[in-house]
């Protein structure tokens, strides 16, 4: 942090959504200031949804009852699975409409239609990832069931938007009616549903972020330096999901990374920047997620308990909708009795339980993505290599309707391996196996598996609310092809579980941790790893099953799943707990989710012992736990952050500075055990610094940030401070406009927790401490009786600003506390706030 920010300040922004309406605004600022000023509040209520009374719905079969509790959670029920679906898209509709509608412009390229030119670069990714044409043959490939629940979703929300203005839709349609004049939401179609899905598991991808820097660094490291700031997972430290053996393996590069490869590498991460900039994929910033499941052997009921919380970017409103879906009379014709949280644009409970069973879910993280290097003929640019011959690129044209402008034609080219996407194209000049110097140009292209025609989002869904036992469980996520994810399980019998679903390559050569030559068949995918063969577990000896982005299992399991695990922070210390903690409740496991103690300050605070500075004296004092008024918990991470700067800023390129989260915990773990490292030395002197040199330096800089901030008085350091979150709407929550900023975000909150903690609330080192990961929601399950269960998540149920409900979970989130999870028609009836009826119309 060269240039530290203040508590209570956020980073600095350099991949905020305000890039999406900054230009026009700043042409009608008067205007928009104006309106918002004279109109703001009467426009904000009336999008405010009626949730009394009655409501004819033409197509619904029979009446459908839904009941809002004192939470705003939706409870549905409904006779049949057609008219409960129907009913679940138009209250998705009523609190998120404008939430779908911008998701789905993002998963379809279509930005530049809402928001102007400004988003013409995106959109051209994007179109040129093509998620839109995967979604497409994912509805043509649709089962018939799937059909049936996507286009009864797509009626309940068409319906809601046939009753309403723009303007009656959300608040945000009025300020967008002063920036793009006549923008009118298109009807819902199962399209949407399916493209959000392909947006969602971009969000959670892979590894291609780390397979380009490590590219990239390989232009000023050596392949050693490389892998020592990329180790491979430590087994002998961290616990793996399904234990065995040991992990030592150690990548083998298969390409020579020229100036020109990195050239082209550069225009593709600028282009990753862009979606990044959406709230939609930046792994390297600290994207995780906590699951465990204990057995009734390790419970104060005898039950199983299930315990889940992801790990998603800040936003407003929250990525989750919570409801329940319950048929009137569970039956084969109507199986569904099912609560948790949904998308709002996906039908179904992506998470949570029905009567039999619980899940939760957390991003498993494998390589399913693989850069290959094309060789493009000459004379012909849309031609590339296969081995020795010059194949056909599949080469179309993609309009791109801008508001306000002219519509753009772009050219998006794709090989076998995938859509070309960098703009670089340049002399290839050595491969490392094949050892070949060849002056043909060259350009990325992209394999992942969620550009193959895969089973869309909603089958696997549907199996997960229904499903009865174990089986039923693992048939479901048969279907569940990208993202793919750890789904731990627990069920009323006192069974627990977990399987990793997912299409996982299979290659004939190469590790997929850099980029490998495309014009031959050495390193293709040659299948996916078999259902049946993924990693599972039923009742294991232990007890229990913990999940948290950590490795899922060792070398000794006979496929590759992934190079680049998280390290597994998080996993020991929810192990050390849930192990050593037997017959405990749903309230010690709440305080287990909201775990702040440090690991990496354990391993890191004994060599400053040698370092003289009042920081230390705040430090031997301190319990290691990361609580919004902890003095210690200030001091530690301003020391962490400027270790971060003074052993990293001078070795990597800016674009590449450590972010400071559970990968450098362990990295700065091995230094410390080598003072002479060369990393430990500052190439910017003439001297050669030692590892007690940066420590010393990093905690004198600290101090001075501290008293900069707070005074010279320990007492007055509070790490909540420094850590505030500030809930922002992703779209015109980021304007720089103080009076349209305002009405959007909430914040900045003190915060507790911190990267890669239990209560992981990341923070990115080079850019200072506001919170921009988090645990999106919260979850415990108890499967002794359900109506036990605890749930939250992190902002409100409403997508409308100034609703009672859009902010009214941020309190119980900040504090680590929970609502009941209602799930008894008798709890639901005690807690009403509103009942709404739903019935046929013309």
């Amino acid at each position: 942090m060269t240039d530290p920010a203040a508590p209570g300040e956020g980073p600095k922004q350099s991949r905020r959504w305000w890039k999406i309406v900054l230009g026009t605004i700043v042409a009608l600022l008067v205007i928009v200031v104006l309106g918002v000023a004279l109109f703001g509040r009467v426009s904000v209520r009336r999008a405010f949804p009626d949730v009394d009374g009655e409501v004819a719905i033409a197509g619904l079969e029979a009446s459908v009852e839904i009941v809002r509790d004192d939470m705003g959670i939706a409870h549905i029920y409904a006779d049949n699975p057609h008219d409960l679906f129907i009913a679940q898209g138009f209250v998705h509709a009523q609190e998120r409409f404008w939430q779908m509608d911008v998701w789905r412009h993002i998963g379809a390229g279509r930005l530049s239609e809402m928001f102007g030119d400004s988003q013409v670069e995106t959109d051209t990714f994007l179109r040129t990832l093509g998620w839109h044409d995967v979604a497409t043959a994912q509805l043509a490939a649709a089962t018939p069931a799937d059909l049936e629940v996507m286009e009864a979703y797509s009626e309940g929300v068409n319906a809601y938007l046939a009753t309403q203005s723009p303007s009656d839709l959300s608040f945000e349609y009025t300020i967008l009616e002063l920036l793009n004049h006549g923008y009118d939401p298109e009807p819902w179609n199962p399209l949407d549903t399916l493209t959000w899905g392909i947006a969602m598991a971009w969000d959670l991808r892979g590894n291609m972020d780390a397979e380009i820097e490590r590219a990239m660094l390989l232009g000023t490291l050596s392949e050693e330096q490389v892998f020592q700031l990329f180790p491979p997972y430590p087994g002998d430290l961290n616990p793996y999901i399904v234990p065995a053996g040991t992990n030592d393996s150690v990548p083998a590069a298969s390409l020579r990374v020229t100036p020109g490869i990195r050239t082209a590498l550069a225009s593709v991460q600028a282009k990753l920047d862009l979606v990044a900039a959406l709230g939609a994929g930046d792994p390297e910033a600290g994207i995780g997620s906590n699951s465990w499941v204990v057995s009734g052997e390790h419970t104060d009921t005898g039950a199983p308990i299930l315990a889940n919380d992801p790990h998603l970017a800040i936003q407003m409103p929250s990525i989750w909708y919570q409801n329940g879906l319950h048929c009137t009379e569970v039956s084969e014709a109507c199986p569904f009795d099912v609560a948790g949280f949904s998308f709002a644009g996906v039908p179904g409970v992506i998470i949570g339980h029905n009567a039999n069973m619980a899940w939760g879910i957390t991003n498993l993280g494998p390589d399913v993505q693989d850069l290959f290097v094309e060789r493009i003929n000459p004379d012909n640019p849309n031609q590339y290599e296969v081995n020795g011959a010059w194949v056909d690129m599949d080469v179309h044209e993609e309009t791109i309707n801008v508001a306000g402008g002219n519509p753009i034609t772009i050219e998006v080219k794709a090989t076998r391996h995938g859509p070309i996407i960098s703009d670089a194209y340049g002399d290839l000049e050595e491969f490392t196996d094949s050892g070949i110097e060849t002056p043909e140009p060259y350009a990325i292209a992209l394999r992942w598996t969620a550009l193959d025609t895969n089973p869309g989002v909603v089958e696997a869904f549907m199996g997960l609310d229904t499903a009865a036992n174990f089986d039923d469980f693992r048939t479901a996520l048969r279907s569940f092809a990208v993202p793919s994810q750890n789904v731990v399980y627990a069920d009323i019998e006192g069974n627990i579980g977990y399987q990793s679903p997912g299409r996982i390559p299979i290659r004939a050569n190469g590790d997929g941790t850099l980029p490998v030559p495309g014009w031959t068949d050495e390193y293709e995918w040659i299948g996916f790893i078999p259902f049946d063969e993924l990693p599972r577990s039923f009742n294991p000896d232990s007890g229990y099953i913990v999940t948290a982005n950590n490795a899922v299992v060792d070398d000794d399991y006979p496929y590759m799943l992934t190079y680049d695990w998280n390290f597994g922070y998080r996993a020991r210390r929810i192990v050390d707990l849930v192990g050593s903690n037997s017959g405990i409740g749903l309230d010690e496991h709440a305080s287990i989710q909201f775990d702040s103690y440090s690991l990496n300050a354990e391993q890191v605070i004994p060599y400053l012992a040698g370092v003289t500075s009042p920081v230390n004296e705040v430090l031997a004092t301190w319990d290691l736990g990361n609580q919004v008024d902890s003095a210690g918990a200030a001091a530690f991470n301003a020391v962490w952050a400027r270790i971060m700067e003074f052993t990293f800023h001078d070795d990597l390129p800016e674009d590449y500075w450590p972010n400071g989260a559970g990968r450098w915990f362990y990295v700065v773990g091995q230094m410390l055990e080598n003072p002479d490292d060369p990393f430990w030395d500052d190439q910017t002197t003439a001297e050669t610094e030692d590892r007690d040199t940066i420590l010393q330096r990093s905690v004198d800089a600290a101090y001075d940030d501290l008293k900069g901030w707070f005074g010279d008085d320990p007492t007055g350091w509070n790490w909540g401070e420094m850590h505030g979150s500030v809930f922002r709407n992703q779209t015109l929550g980021e304007t720089g406009i103080g009076v349209i900023d305002d009405r959007f975000n909430r914040g900045p909150y003190e915060t507790s927790g911190g990267s890669d903690l239990v209560n992981a609330t990341g923070w990115t080192a080079y850019e200072g401490f506001e919170t921009d990961w988090l645990p999106s929601m919260r979850m415990l399950v108890d499967l002794g009786d359900l109506s036990r269960s605890l749930s939250t998540h992190t902002t409100g149920q409403s997508g409308h600003t100034d609703h009672p409900h859009y902010d009214d979970m941020i309190p119980l989130w900040l504090a680590g506390e929970y609502s009941p999870m209602n799930w008894t028609r008798a709890q639901v009836d005690a807690a009403t706030e509103s009942v709404q009826t739903l019935v046929p119309g013309p």
